[in-house]
């Protein structure tokens, strides 16, 4: 007889979901120390997270994969929570860097199209955080721009316009938002040990976006149960009666 076989199979059980989407920043999120594990860490056997980190995308290809990533009606498509963190690559100068930047002003339609959409499919505005782009430490980030053959293509001034204009769509859409660009370099301070290369995040900047970021996060999954119960709650003569059906909590 196979392993399993005749134990039953109960009800399905559903596992919450947080999605992270944004651009390489999310995507190497799930590296040793990122602030996408640390998320991970915290709410193991709540809910899973789910890294939609694209490296290089900037809001409008952003805007276009997004309803692939979630559709209506389908409950394993309707997360409890989402990040959405893009601006990095929108703010690349044009002149130096055209494929990635985007327009300011389609930058924040762009932003507000992502929250109109996922609010079209069920996932209301209490559920999202835009985050903004952290600042950019123009010394470093030049290093890395002349490596590869080309000129600074960011300014750490326009980080900052598309980082007010992230706030100005949280504002108006009524969603969460997390000043990055602003945290970073609260008081004047030298933030270069925040950044790995000038753009994305060093392991302590890592650290701080999640302890920032966990108690906007917290309030949208605090009543979330312990899935399946704890090993010492399972029945030992019939564990099954804990591990399947109504009681899985």
């Amino acid at each position: 007889m196979a392993l399993c076989e005749g134990l039953g199979g109960g009800s399905s059980l559903f596992w919450p979901r947080v999605l992270l989407f944004g651009d390489s920043i999310t995507q190497f999120s799930f590296q040793q120390g990122g602030w996408g594990v640390s998320l991970a860490d915290r709410l193991v056997r709540k809910c899973d997270v789910l890294n939609r980190g694209f490296s290089g995308y900037n809001t409008r290809w952003a805007k276009i994969i997004l309803p692939r990533l979630i559709r209506k009606g389908n409950i394993l498509d309707n997360p409890v929570a989402i990040t959405i963190f893009f601006g990095a690559n929108d703010s690349a100068l044009k002149d130096e860097n055209p494929k990635q930047h985007i327009p300011l002003d389609e930058y924040r339609t762009n932003l507000k199209s992502m929250v109109q959409y996922l609010k079209s499919v069920d996932i209301p505005e209490s559920r999202i955080i835009l985050i903004t782009p952290p600042p950019l430490w123009e010394a470093a980030w030049e290093q890395e721009c002349l490596a590869q053959g080309c000129k600074l293509n960011r300014l750490n001034s326009v980080v900052g316009e598309y980082a007010s204009a992230c706030i100005d769509v949280a504002q108006d859409c009524g969603t969460d938002v997390l000043d990055l660009w602003a945290l970073l370099q609260k008081d004047g301070q030298d933030f270069s040990c925040y950044l790995s290369d000038g753009l994305h995040l060093s392991p302590q900047g890592n650290e701080l976006l999640f302890s920032h970021l966990w108690p906007l996060l917290e309030k949208k999954v605090a009543s979330l149960p312990l899935l399946l119960p704890y090993w010492r709650d399972v029945a030992e003569a019939r564990p099954e009666l804990s591990l399947l059906g109504d009681g899985d909590h």
